[in-house]
């Protein structure tokens, strides 16, 4: 049966091929962008967010059954922040509400990335978490008057605190106790527009390599991600809950390998060991 999406970032990249996959499945799809689309809005500004969320009230009538928060911006500039985190987490509490009231198994995805990975500004990250934007913007222009290398950690920064933001509210009334799952994708590098330059020669390359390794099968196409991104938004997904889903060639275990587990280490003792049908000690 055809579901009510809407998709930020919907003009190019991976939100113009998620678009593309969900129409030709025969969805109707809701395009924001800051250029053009049904709803032209300029996420990076608080204005711009409530416009967004208005338009896309008025096209949908009300109801709609998926939002994929995409739009995003790898710059070294203090909007990058404002349009990576502030725009997403404004566009889908906005929305959310829309959301609730939808009887079609309701569902939200926003576009991280494997840069929440790499090294951040733990401040910028804490304000953004905060909700106080005032501050994280200000710490922002800091970071992006000091130059291109140290605005370069504005771009993980600000991803490390979406998916984390993810984390923290996926299980919350709100979300999954309203039916609605939340979650994230993290692709790697993605052959777009965006990325064009920096993969176009065998220096920019060999650079990539070293910070994002990619073993498998190499840089991404965006369909590749829209499709991961569809699943996640359809009503097959009905378990998946508060994850950043990696989609980046073995980026993060190649980085991480099983330290994702390493807060887990403590081994539990055996006696506080129980059955979870009996509820009686278990044999370990």
């Amino acid at each position: 049966m055809a579901r009510t999406y809407v998709v930020t970032g919907a003009a190019s990249g991976i939100g113009q091929a998620l678009a593309t996959l969900l129409r030709r499945q025969g969805h109707r799809v809701i395009g924001v962008d800051v250029r053009s689309g049904d709803v032209v809005a300029d996420l990076s500004t608080r204005r711009g967010r409530e416009d967004a969320v208005d338009g896309v009230l008025d096209e949908s009538g009300g109801r709609i059954d998926g939002v994929v928060a995409n739009a995003g911006l790898a710059l070294p500039v203090a909007q990058t922040v404002a349009v990576n985190y502030f725009g997403a987490v404004g566009f889908l509490d906005g929305l959310r509400p829309a959301l609730a009231a939808s009887s079609r198994a309701p569902r939200a995805v926003v576009t991280s990335s494997m840069a929440t990975l790499m090294p951040v500004h733990p401040p910028l990250v804490e304000a953004c978490l905060d909700g106080d934007e005032d501050r994280a913007m200000s710490i922002a222009a800091d970071l992006e008057a000091m130059g291109p290398e140290v605005g370069a950690l504005l771009y993980p920064s600000s991803k490390r605190a979406l998916s984390r933001w993810v984390r923290r509210m996926a299980g919350r009334p709100q979300w999954a106790g309203a039916g609605i799952p939340l979650n994230a994708v993290g692709p790697g590098i993605v052959r777009t527009p965006m990325t064009a330059e920096m993969t176009a020669t065998e220096e920019g390359r060999a650079g990539l390599a070293s910070v994002v390794p990619m073993p498998l099968n190499g840089y991404l196409e965006a369909e590749q991600v829209a499709s991961l991104l569809a699943w996640l938004v359809s009503e097959e997904n009905t378990h998946v809950c508060g994850q950043t889903v990696y989609v980046d060639g073995g980026s993060d275990v190649v980085l991480r390998g099983d330290d994702v587990w390493s807060w887990h280490d403590t081994p539990v003792p055996v006696t506080t060991a129980h059955d979870t049908v009996t509820g009686q000690p278990a044999s370990v």
